[in-house]
């Protein structure tokens, strides 16, 4: 994949000149972009929808039928993309215990999460990048393990989508290693999520970035009748869950409660994304979930891990944990045929460009600060080259002023420290790593100096 372009024919931005905007895109990951099939994720929907259910209680011994049904056969679909891998995919299952008296799960039950690695083309490189989603489903009950519960949308959009990209990415080549996982026990209490959080935290994974997708395929929703397949919300937590006193600090000195590291996340999905995606925006939604509801990347996120939700702009609550039934004239049900696949498609290459660049990219730059010593109208950031992978060709220094959301300005760099004519007060900036072909880090949000 690496190739050795001029930064300056092969800048990944959008330029605003006068009423012309110029995109350029990194043609290798635009063609994969392009290769996204909606009837391949289709099949793949209509296929975890034939379970009939996939509760976390429902049966495990049954070939058609069940929870343990779906999790072999995503295994098996994932093990397709082994031979063109080369070697570096692997594929497997992550078996936990949960469960007890007092709990949604009242039995100790054995549960599995699927686990697919793509492992990255340079052994210094230990950045991790994880794409997740879940594979079970539920009715209304939190017990009913036997009434019809398809799970189309919730959260077979999102499977559907790991296995689509894997089919993809499996034969390219990526500095930084990929995980597609898709886990057990959300509908239950993140279970499987919290296993693999923990699982990494212990083993000190370098993950830079956690995508969790969980109903992506919904265009239309309930009682408003809205209906939009060009509009994708991503969540991002602002104050951490795992926040210590030294980050709390530094927060609160910034005024930087909104560029946490899940929210450059967000705003590096959006950019990167709306870069490759046509006809679909992204929507920076500045909480960690929707309200009093939970998904798979907060304990990534509890872990102090980056992580954020990326979900479909409107829900339809007829369709999510109900028995396929017709009621009051309305269908009810999270059946396959209600999916909007082309809009499964998009956010499917939403994910694709984004993990692809990060996956491509140098890494952060570190010790970035910010002068502030002594009055004065202009601002000074320093930094540092990465200590690890290959020496990026330059740095953007990204700036937006303090009410906005998005950065709203680049500036590319080759040393180690920029001064620009605007005050500290009124913007907030960052730094990001870029290689010679375009392709950049994550920004990262300055801490302060007097020096």
């Amino acid at each position: 994949m690496k190739k050795s372009y001029s930064i300056g024919l092969l800048i990944l931005l959008s330029i605003s000149l006068s009423a012309q905007t110029i995109i350029n895109r990194d043609p290798e990951i635009k063609k994969m972009v392009d290769e996204i099939s909606r009837e391949k994720i289709e099949q793949h929907v209509r296929t975890l929808a034939g379970f009939y259910t996939r509760h976390d209680l429902s049966v495990q011994d049954n070939p058609s039928k069940g929870i343990g049904a779906a999790w072999t056969w995503i295994k098996a679909e994932m093990e397709k993309n082994i031979p063109q891998s080369e070697g570096r995919l692997s594929v497997k299952f992550e078996e936990y215990s949960v469960g007890g008296q007092g709990q949604r799960i009242p039995t100790e039950t054995k549960l599995k999460d699927v686990v697919a690695t793509l492992k990255g083309t340079d052994p210094n490189d230990d950045r991790i990048i994880i794409m997740s989603a879940h594979l079970d489903s539920r009715a209304v009950g939190d017990a009913d393990n036997t009434s019809m519960a398809p799970g189309a949308n919730d959260d077979a959009s999102g499977v559907a989508a790991i296995i689509e990209l894997m089919r993809i990415m499996s034969s390219k080549k990526f500095s930084a290693t990929i995980v597609f996982m898709t886990v057990t026990g959300e509908e239950h209490g993140l279970y499987g999520a919290k296993y693999m959080a923990t699982k990494a935290k212990q083993e000190k994974w370098n993950i830079i970035a956690t995508l969790n997708n969980d109903m992506i395929g919904n265009s239309g929703s309930s009682e408003t009748m809205l209906n939009d397949n060009m509009k994708l919300r991503v969540f991002s937590e602002g104050i951490p869950a795992f926040e210590t006193e030294q980050m709390a600090a530094q927060m609160k000195t910034m005024s930087g409660e909104n560029d946490s590291k899940a929210r450059q996340l967000a705003r590096y999905i959006k950019e990167t994304g709306e870069r490759y995606v046509d006809q679909l925006s992204v929507t920076l939604i500045y909480r960690n979930d929707r309200l009093g509801r939970g998904g798979d990347h907060t304990p990534f996120c509890q872990e102090g891990f980056t992580a954020v939700r990326i979900t479909e702009f409107n829900e339809n609550y007829d369709r999510q944990h109900k028995v396929p039934a017709v009621v009051n004239g309305i269908q009810q049900g999270d059946l396959p045929e209600f999916v909007d696949y082309e809009y499964v498609r998009k956010n499917a290459g939403i994910n694709l460009a984004t993990i692809a660049n990060l996956a491509l990219a140098p890494y952060e730059p570190v010790n970035c600060v910010m002068n502030v010593s002594g009055m004065t109208n202009k601002t000074t950031i320093q930094w540092e080259v990465p200590a690890r992978g290959v020496k990026p060709a330059g740095y953007y220094l990204v700036m937006r002023e303090t009410y906005q959301s998005p950065w709203e300005k680049k500036i590319f760099v080759t040393g180690t420290e920029v001064t620009v004519p605007y005050s500290r007060d009124n913007y907030f900036f960052g730094i990001q790593s870029v290689d010679g072909a375009g392709h950049e880090s994550l920004v990262v949000f300055p801490g302060l100096t007097r020096r």
